[in-house]
C-alpha cells in the first residue's frame, strides 16, 4: 500500500491549499484516513481525521479553518485548508488504517508536502 500526497506549497497568510493523498495497492478497505504535520524538532501532531463511517476529529488550533473529507471510490483524502496562518506552516502527512487481510490492519503514512504560509 501507497499513499501519494499533493497539494502543497507556498501561499500568503490568509490564502488557501487544498491537499490530496491517494491510496494505492492492495487492500481490503481504509478505516481511518488523515493528516498529521510536523516542523523540524517537533513531534508529529494531529490536524484532522475521518473514519470510514465520516466520523471527523480536528485539532483545536484549525477548528473551523480546515475541512476534512474523503471520496472511498477513489480511496482519496482531502484536507482543504483556509485562513491559512504562518503558525501553519510545516510538512504535512497523510495517514490510513488500511485492513490489509482479514487479519492485519497496518498504519502507513504517505511521503509529506510542505505547506508554508508567509506572513
Amino acid at each position: 500500500v501507497q499513499l501519494q500526497a499533493s497539494g502543497g506549497g507556498l501561499v500568503n497568510a490568509g490564502g488557501s491549499l487544498r491537499l490530496s493523498c491517494a491510496a494505492s495497492g492492495y487492500f481490503l478497505r481504509i478505516n481511518t484516513m488523515g493528516w498529521y504535520r510536523q516542523n523540524p524538532g517537533n513531534q508529529r501532531e494531529l490536524v484532522a481525521t475521518i473514519t470510514s463511517g465520516s466520523t471527523i476529529d480536528y485539532s483545536d488550533s484549525v477548528k473551523g479553518r480546515f475541512t476534512i473529507s474523503r471520496d472511498n471510490a477513489k480511496s482519496t483524502v482531502y484536507l482543504q485548508m483556509n485562513s491559512l496562518k504562518p503558525e501553519d506552516t510545516a510538512v504535512y502527512y497523510c495517514y490510513a488504517a488500511v485492513r490489509v487481510n482479514k487479519n492485519y490492519e497496518y498504519d502507513y503514512w504517505g511521503q509529506g508536502t510542505q505547506v508554508t504560509v508567509s506572513s
